[in-house]
């Protein structure tokens, strides 16, 4: 029942996920959450995120953002970025996801989804069938409180990281990254 929540891989930020290693095993589509993924809830995009976005298109991957935001919202993060989304996406439901890999031309094996949360971004790539990488979530200020399902994802994930087989995508994390 757990596995249904489980990503292919985890990563402590995208900043750290070894692309290139993901390149090479055939991925050519990524779809990203942005809040809490990429920058802080309802920030807007930031030099850090543009030259990401630059480096994996110069890379040859497509891109695309999978958001639950409104598309004034998207609009305004992708001023820089210039990249395909799908606003209101009602994730975790397959429909976006699928819509998304027919958007890049390509097919579900070689697309990846990364977010930020268990039961929307990896929850809807899986019943999507789609490989998944979780990332930590962004939190500006580590006494802020969080929510019960932030709890809940980290139960979940304490038993993610005893299985290894469970972790389909082994290791994506760049040397020296934590």
């Amino acid at each position: 029942m757990l596995k249904r929540y489980y990503p292919g891989g985890y990563a402590s930020s995208v900043f750290a996920i070894d692309f290139e290693k993901l390149y090479q095993r055939g991925y050519r589509g990524i779809l990203f959450d942005v809040d809490n993924t990429l920058v802080h809830h309802g920030d807007d995009s930031n030099p850090q995120v543009d030259a990401l976005f630059c480096r994996l298109h110069e890379m040859g991957f497509k891109t695309l953002l999978l958001s639950n935001n409104n598309a004034r919202r998207l609009e305004r993060f992708n001023e820089n970025i210039q990249t395909r989304y799908i606003p209101l996406a009602n994730k975790p439901a397959p429909d976006a996801y699928e819509q998304a890999v027919e958007m890049l031309g390509l097919t579900k094996g070689e697309t990846l989804c990364i977010g930020d949360q268990l039961f929307t971004d990896i929850l809807g790539a899986n019943r999507s069938g789609i490989d998944s990488i979780l990332v930590q979530f962004i939190q500006v200020d580590p006494k802020a409180k969080i929510g019960i399902r932030r709890h809940v994802e980290r139960w979940i994930l304490r038993f993610y990281r005893r299985s290894a087989r469970c972790q389909r995508l082994g290791d994506i994390q760049r040397t020296g990254e934590e």
